[in-house]
């Protein structure tokens, strides 16, 4: 890369003196810039490719020369390609500038004007609008001066691949200071530099094609900055990219840069909602950096009622970057190779059974995780956050079946001379080669550790527990014996009372009348409603641990004793400790039938106290060995009675734990001789000042 293309940078900056100037809030500083940034970009290509062209065939026969441009299919502008005049030498003449402007955008190919926005009404679809900012320039009275700064910057001499990494740089910016990039990290170039050495590790340099695939192509960097590395270290390789984007002004920016790419198609939409850009094919190699941290909610009928089978499961509506990541796989051919960018979220969040659980399940099902790769924090432009490339492949090497590699490349970077917004870390070439090295090699190191991919699934098992009082016993339901022929244990027992006796507050409020038929007219228009406002809300208030509930029946008396956890059944001042329980308080309403009035009833019974909890337990693969862990788990720490509920079988991956370097600890001696020492210090200090 030609290290003087920076240097433009700062250039294309001072344009936003002039808007400061103007009282344009720097927060739309982007809107006013990008469309002149894009036709800079385009002309610095046009006049690039003209001058080859001339090279090549010459310009005496002038109308030759067009034809034979316009067959290149790179767009087109008369001004430029006939006439051989520049934005710069339209600036030259402030007088008839205006006329001369006009005349120079008009002069573009359809397409190109399209992208840029020329002459679009207000109502139009436009991605870029140039028309429409100029318009505002020039009601501010800038619009000369600042089409002159931008035609001063000077792009011809660079490549596609230079220009694309200027664009980045200037992105990034924009990305800085604009309220409206929520999710999106700007991938740079070092990272970009990684992914593709990671991809040429699995392709040799046989002359096959390869085609190249990012869904969320912003302005191209990721997409373009792979494959003209891949074309730099696998010369024999022909490739064709592919992005589809959704931003309006980084889909413009990637448009216009395809053209003057071979082989290169971009298309407009939300990959997300719409399969149908590129329905058909499937590729070599997908790269991305899908936004995260997005939602999904405005998509949610379309993708809930998407025909395609790509989404195996949802994702929290909160973040769809894993929407996208099972788009890319659903994309990949059956030898595919992908590098996702994620932030951590995407290793761990969700429970067993969720969303995210099951599509991280579902792609370790299919074994496509070859690695992990956690990055240092503050590397991206616009966020300080730790991030992961998901490395996935499709046809995995024998060696390699059912395995996964975490590389912990955190702490692999150097710092920054000067930050570029939050990215204040870069990874070097030697840093980048450690990585690649860990993964081609794919054995434990310092840094790395390789796993059979069932250590990262779990078994959630539910069980439903029975509580028990201070002496271990619990409530005993009665048997009866089923229509099988077998002894089953009842529910509950159901009580008959007489009585129920209810104190909170010092206030005791006495049921006696457990089959109620008739009600307060005045007050409810019905049975029903006297059950609905008065009845049911009353007895579901009970609550016989908090309050002194007693239920008599004919033999008995019943209640909860708080301190020993229990229920106490006594009978004729005897009292028994029938072991930790519920006691269950109902009331029913019952229509009317051909017999019997509607009446509302109480009733209670005793119940086991029952509690449904989950334990975390490691995962085998096979259904023998995996049940025997559960229950050799529950024989060891679960010390109350239970019963097997349903086991979910997540899966998780958990950087910290695999990584964590515990703090040493100073030894005892260490600790009492600084301790001897601050007290001789301290005697000293009191001695001096005579204390």
């Amino acid at each position: 890369m030609n290290i003087n293309i920076l240097q433009y940078e700062s250039d294309i900056w001072k344009t936003a003196d002039f808007l400061r100037g103007a009282g344009i809030k720097e927060s739309d500083f982007p809107k006013y810039m990008m469309p002149y940034f894009a036709l800079l970009m385009v002309e610095s290509r046009l006049i690039r490719e003209a001058k080859r062209l001339e090279e090549e065939i010459g310009r005496d026969n002038i109308e030759d020369f067009v034809e034979m441009f316009q067959l290149e299919g790179l767009g087109y502008n008369d001004y430029v390609i006939r006439k051989n005049k520049s934005l710069k030498d339209i600036c030259k003449n402030d007088k008839t500038f205006d006329v001369d402007f006009q005349s120079y955008l008009e002069s573009f190919d359809p397409e190109t004007k399209y992208l840029l926005g020329v002459n679009k009404g207000t109502e139009e679809e436009k991605f870029l609008d140039i028309s429409g900012i100029s318009g505002l320039l020039k009601k501010k009275r800038i619009l000369f001066e600042t089409v002159k700064v931008w035609s001063e910057i000077d792009l011809t001499p660079f490549d596609n691949s230079e220009i694309t990494t200027l664009e980045e740089h200037i992105k990034r910016k924009w990305a800085d200071i604009s309220a409206e990039t929520a999710g999106e990290q700007y991938t740079p170039d070092d990272i970009i530099s990684l992914i593709t050495e990671l991809i040429v590790t699995k392709f040799e340099d046989n002359g096959k094609f390869l085609t190249i695939y990012d869904p969320t192509c912003g302005g191209g960097n990721l997409l373009f900055g792979v494959e003209d590395k891949i074309k730099s270290d696998l010369p024999s390789r022909p490739t064709a990219t592919y992005g589809q984007e959704w931003n309006d002004t980084l889909f413009a920016l990637a448009k216009i840069e395809s053209r003057f790419r071979k082989d290169t198609y971009i298309e407009y939409g939300n990959t997300i909602t719409e399969i149908g850009k590129f329905y058909d094919k499937f590729f070599n190699i997908a790269v991305a950096n899908p936004p995260y941290g997005v939602d999904w909610k405005g998509y949610e009928k379309d993708v809930k009622n998407d025909s395609t089978e790509r989404f195996i499961a949802l994702p929290s509506i909160s973040d769809g970057q894993f929407l996208f990541t099972q788009h890319i796989l659903y994309k990949l051919n059956e030898d595919g190779f992908a590098v996702v960018v994620h932030n951590g979220s995407t290793l761990f969040s969700g429970d067993a059974g969720s969303g995210e659980s099951n599509i991280r399940k579902h792609f370790f099902d299919n074994d496509w995780v070859e690695a992990i790769i956690q990055m240092p924090t503050d590397e991206f432009f616009n966020t300080g956050i730790y991030t992961y490339l998901w490395v996935f492949n499709k046809n995995k090497p024998a060696d390699r079946k059912d395995k996964v590699i975490l590389i912990n490349a955190s702490d692999l970077y150097e710092p920054l001379k000067k930050s570029k917004g939050k990215k204040r870390k870069q990874m070097n070439p030697d840093n980048r080669k450690e990585i690649v090295k860990a993964f081609t090699d794919f054995k434990d190191n310092a840094f790395s550790k390789v796993f059979d991919k069932w250590h990262f699934y779990y078994n959630k098992q539910s069980i439903m527990l029975t509580n028990v009082d201070e002496n271990g016993k619990y409530i005993e339901m009665p048997t009866k014996v089923n229509r099988a022929g077998e002894t089953v244990e009842e529910k509950s027992i159901k009580l008959v009372p007489t009585k129920i006796e209810v104190t909170s507050d010092n206030n005791t409020t006495t049921y006696t009348d457990f089959e109620i038929t008739s009600f307060d007219k005045s007050k409810h228009k019905s049975l029903q409603d006297y059950f609905n406002d008065d009845i049911k809300p009353t007895i579901n208030a009970i609550d016989y641990k908090e309050q002194d509930v007693k239920v008599f029946t004919k033999k008995a008396t019943y209640w909860y004793d708080q301190d020993k956890e229990t229920i106490i059944e006594e009978i004729k001042g005897e009292q028994t400790e029938l072991g930790c329980g519920k006691i269950v308080i109902k009331s029913a309403f019952k229509k009317a039938t051909k017999t019997k009035d509607a009446s509302i009833v109480i009733t209670v019974e005793l119940t086991k106290d029952l509690q449904k909890d989950y334990e975390i337990i490691p995962y085998s693969p096979d259904e023998a060995i995996n049940q025997q862990t559960i229950d050799d788990f529950m024989a060891k720490y679960i010390t109350r009675p239970f019963e097997y509920v349903d086991n979910v079988i997540g899966v998780e991956v958990n950087f910290n734990k695999v990584f964590y370097v515990p703090e040493k600890l100073r030894t005892v001696t260490d600790i009492q001789a600084e301790i001897e020492f601050l007290e001789n210090e301290l005697a000293n200090l009191e001695n001096e000042l005579g204390l």
